[in-house]
């Protein structure tokens, strides 16, 4: 795991942030009170799995298993993790 993001890590959508399906967007998108970020392939499937509820381990697990075939995705997983964290979408619970 890259360094501060740990398997036993559980992180929960930001207080005053949502996220959800965007149809108009066609797309997922976090909102906020300053604006919206649309969410791009991957980023969506790994903020599906952002509950408070799951640890990275499992949503690596999870995506690893849902997507067989895509090398590299544990690091592209944790990658969205720290940016996630970094821009104040996610917050650690534990």
């Amino acid at each position: 795991m890259a360094e501060g993001i740990q398997d036993s890590d559980i992180y929960d959508i930001a207080l005053h942030h949502r996220f959800q399906w965007e149809e108009a967007q066609d797309s997922f998108v976090i909102l906020f009170p300053e604006g919206m970020v649309k969410l791009h392939g991957g980023a969506g499937e790994v903020m599906q799995l952002v509950n408070g509820k799951v640890s990275v381990g499992e949503i690596v697990t999870i995506l690893k298993n849902k997507f067989p075939d895509a090398e590299g995705i544990e690091a592209d997983i944790i990658g969205m993790f720290e940016m996630a964290f970094g821009k104040a979408w996610i917050r650690k619970l534990n």
